[in-house]
């Protein structure tokens, strides 16, 4: 399967989830929430992960997706972002932070979706051939 040629829903959603998330980053960034470099990392963690699931060939692809949006949610849980969704630090923060946590839970079961859909359907498209190609060995040509 050449999963860059075929965009399924699921491996959309993946992509869609991840720029959802770097924008709700984004929103929380320009709420005034403090970041530790400049860019914020994460927004060029998830949009790097958006270009590699939508560009990337390979099967396994949106599983990275998958691997981002449950790397964010971790991180979200891990640093006591939970109160930031009932405005604990204001509005524009928890308008931010719902953004981003769905977006990335988003991504991360689309991606997984995405990545079984692949597998799934790899052996079956490997065993026929792809019209104007022969099956089986190598053969003298016929003439």
């Amino acid at each position: 399967m050449d999963g860059h040629r075929s965009w399924s829903g699921p491996r959309a959603a993946t992509v869609a989830g991840l720029a959802v998330g770097a924008s709700g980053i984004a929103i929380l960034w320009a709420s005034g929430v403090e970041f530790p470099i400049y860019p914020p990392p994460g927004i060029v963690i998830l949009l790097a992960g958006a270009i590699l699931v939508a560009l990337a060939p390979w099967p396994w692809a949106p599983a990275v997706g998958a691997f981002l949006g449950l790397f964010v949610t971790v991180g979200f849980v891990a640093s006591g972002g939970p109160p930031n969704l009932f405005g604990r630090d204001g509005t524009s923060v928890a308008i931010g932070t719902w953004i981003q946590l769905i977006g990335v839970l988003t991504a991360l079961i689309a991606g997984v979706i995405a990545t079984r859909a692949n597998y799934r359907k790899q052996p079956q498209a490997a065993m026929r051939p792809r019209p104007g190609q022969r099956s089986g060995a190598r053969t003298p040509p016929q003439g």
